[in-house]
């Protein structure tokens, strides 16, 4: 009788557990089920207002333009730019309502919500806190903060900036700079961690995961790592790193930072010439196709600001943006970006295909970000 018990109990046991395991299989089918058709839902949506945009349009839609000086409303009403970059003059002796209220008239007359960012790094980079009408003391450097409480720090400091940002209005941070570099004699070096690529990995973490508490994008910069090349905002400067070199120590933070949930990468304009010896970074096809293959990004990519000096001379430069497939490309000449891709499209060199492949990405974003419905 004893066994006969036993056996029961192991049978009903049995039973339950192939009843749980099939339950819990529906569940996951209805759950995978539902995604489905919510991505499908959403792929329509995007692709219907792709649609339904005018070349001009789609155009505007993956650049982030430097905010323009004068008639800002005006430009960006007629261009309907996809977003805008403001600089420590857009900020300069205004009050936050002020702010407030100048971001807010550029929203008001775009179409589709802009992406607004800006570089709030610290140290010597602070385009908002440089003023003290909005923060008492500019945001301290990463390498300040890190020496004064570690991570935590970096954290708090992360937290504090997205709070100020997105009470302006602002809903993408052009940084953290996670390029490796521990020569002061390195250009980047003064905006950089100053340590190596296990505490800069680390530190390329702290912020995306802090930076999720809040409403505010963070963007790992500069791929593929800036490493000791020159000042590109001045020149064009290149750089001998294999692949190889770049995966065994600056690649690194990126990938970190990736895995931790990072949205968005931005591109240096430093020649890698063992990887392509014609083209910088920002269009190089072979550098994103390391970002997106190798490190397995799906997020946002965007150029440094092809009006700097490493790349302003070089001929079809937004055709090639678009061509090695960035999301938006930063510029500070709105008007030659928008001559120039248009006119490559009527010469064939790009299609507008090309351009609704990118759009589609920025709206994707801008949807998740959920200044899209």
């Amino acid at each position: 009788m004893k066994q006969f018990f036993t056996v029961l109990l192991l049978c009903i046991s049995l039973f339950l557990g192939f009843t749980f395991i099939n339950e819990k299989k529906e569940k996951e089918e209805i759950s995978s089920t539902k995604e489905t058709q919510e991505e499908n839902s959403i792929d329509k949506m995007l692709e219907e207002k792709i649609s339904s945009m005018t070349l001009e349009e789609k155009i505007a839609q993956i650049l982030l333009v430097r905010t323009p000086q004068e008639n800002a409303q005006e430009i960006i009403k007629e261009n309907q730019f996809g977003g805008i970059v403001l600089y420590a003059s857009d900020f300069k002796n205004l009050t936050k309502e002020e702010v407030i209220a100048k971001i807010e008239s550029f929203q008001s007359v775009s179409k589709i919500p802009l992406i607004t960012a800006v570089d709030e790094e610290g140290g010597s980079v602070v385009r908002i806190s440089s003023n003290p009408n909005l923060r008492a003391t500019p945001f301290l450097s990463p390498r300040e903060l890190y020496q004064i409480g570690g991570l935590e720090k970096i954290k708090e400091d992360t937290e504090e900036k997205s709070a100020l940002l997105e009470s302006l209005g602002i809903n993408v941070n052009l940084a953290p700079v996670v390029d490796i570099s521990t020569n002061e004699e390195d250009y980047i070096y003064p905006r950089s961690l100053g340590e190596g690529k296990e505490v800069t990995s680390l530190y390329a973490v702290a912020v995306i995961e802090a930076s999720k508490k809040g409403k505010v994008s963070y963007t790992l910069k500069h791929f593929p790592g800036y490493g000791q090349n020159k000042d590109t905002h001045q020149t064009e400067s290149k750089d001998e790193r294999t692949i190889d070199e770049l995966k065994e120590k600056d690649l690194l933070p990126f990938a970190s930072g990736i895995k931790a949930g990072a949205e968005a990468i931005l591109v240096s304009h430093s020649i890698l010439s063992k990887i392509d010896s014609e083209n910088p970074a920002s269009l190089s096809l072979p550098i994103h196709k390391l970002l997106r293959d190798d490190l397995n990004f799906k997020g946002i990519i965007i150029t440094d600001d092809l009006s700097m000096g490493a790349t302003k001379e070089i001929e079809n430069a937004y055709s090639k943006a678009i061509l090695s497939e960035n999301d938006f490309i930063i510029t500070s000449d709105y008007e030659q970006a928008l001559t120039e891709i248009k006119e490559s499209i009527n010469q064939n060199r790009i299609k507008e295909e090309d351009i609704n492949k990118l759009v589609k990405h920025v709206l994707n974003w801008k949807k998740e970000k959920g200044l899209l419905s």
